[in-house]
């Protein structure tokens, strides 16, 4: 099987779709399968959509090329389309509307989380079938070896760690820990390190912030804690919280977005007016919590066996797939799609 990713690694830190790629990559090469990242080939069998935008420096080609494929060059091709986006995430207004547009070329669309997949946009016009196939982290890098939970001498040491610097990764909720960290009730209990990038003109006062990091340096990082904080608001489907769990941190997660479904059973829900109750809660169930946390499902090595097996389910049907397709049904959307707008 001939793969197409219209993704490519960029290199240094970054967010959780270079990391999918490649192992999807490296997964599909495993089995002797081919994988490439353009569309000059005519025997491509499945073409994988990552990303819609065109000025992403990632995006190795666009939903507009891989209609003009479909059309003009490979009939036979199949195309599945993943979502692990939506205005909802940073409130912008055009990322719904771009990948509704974009998923007219779809034979297959995988949400990467149940709320994403649910999301009114989604509700309309729908033809292609769907999936959710959770995201999974790197067990062979983020994992438990070598970490130490909390042994109630000191503080807790709290982390999180976000890619992206919006605000709506959780800065509210954050923020008010880094507050919290002043009065005497909190400052001998409790420690937090935040990673990554920041909103812009954002600094923290009391808590430790280390600058992006990825990959094993990273794993160490997160390591060196006891405790995993999200407080990300309508994540479609985030891979940080699966990064810090499975290196054996109990997670402190808002009740917001894919985060009850990734980490429910894993640690303490919480939601903005009831933050510090949930806290004292999670620190009172700290020990039940690390108890679960060996058995953390979301791995890459799960998810990649899913797509892997959707890929042959999709070949397997492949006649009864091209039988239904009529791309020509709507011709606004494909003229659309070559707009780079």
């Amino acid at each position: 099987m001939k793969v197409a990713i219209n993704f490519r690694n960029q290199g240094g830190p970054r967010g959780g779709g270079n990391r999918f790629a490649d192992s999807l990559a490296a997964a599909l090469q495993e089995r002797d399968d081919t994988v490439c990242h353009t569309l000059r080939d005519p025997d491509i069998d499945i073409i994988l959509l990552l990303d819609p935008r065109w000025r992403h420096p990632s995006v190795t080609f666009t939903p507009g090329a891989i209609l003009r494929y479909m059309l003009f060059r490979n009939p036979r091709t199949l195309v599945v389309h993943r979502i692990n986006e939506c205005d909802e995430r940073k409130k912008t207004r055009k990322m719904n509307a771009l990948l509704w547009r974009a998923n007219y070329c779809a034979d297959h669309t995988v949400f990467v989380g149940s709320w994403l997949q649910s999301l009114e946009v989604w509700q309309k016009n729908r033809e292609s079938p769907t999936s959710v196939i959770t995201n999974g982290a790197d067990a062979k890098i983020f994992n438990s070896q070598g970490w130490s939970p909390w042994n109630y001498q000191g503080p807790i040491k709290f982390v999180t760690h976000h890619w992206g610097g919006n605000w709506m990764k959780g800065f509210d909720i954050y923020q008010r820990l880094d507050q919290m960290l002043q009065k005497n009730k909190w400052k001998e209990r409790i420690d937090f390190t935040y990673i990554g990038n920041l909103p812009q003109g954002f600094s923290f006062r009391n808590t430790r912030y280390v600058p992006p990091i990825d990959g094993k340096a990273l794993a160490r990082e997160l390591r060196s804690h006891h405790a995993y904080i999200t407080a990300s608001i309508n994540e479609p489907g985030g891979n940080h919280q699966n990064e810090g769990a499975l290196c054996g941190l109990p997670i402190l997660y808002r009740r917001s977005g894919c985060l009850p479904e990734y980490c429910e059973g894993f640690g303490e829900e919480f939601d903005e007016d009831n933050f510090e109750i949930k806290l004292e809660t999670f620190i009172s169930k700290y020990q039940t919590f690390c108890k679960s946390m060996p058995q953390y499902p979301h791995i890459s090595t799960v998810t990649n066996n899913k797509y892997l097996k959707l890929f042959d389910q999709l070949q397997t049907k492949k006649k009864y797939i091209l039988a239904k397709r009529n791309l020509w049904k709507n011709p606004w959307l494909i003229m659309r799609n070559q707009l780079p707008i």
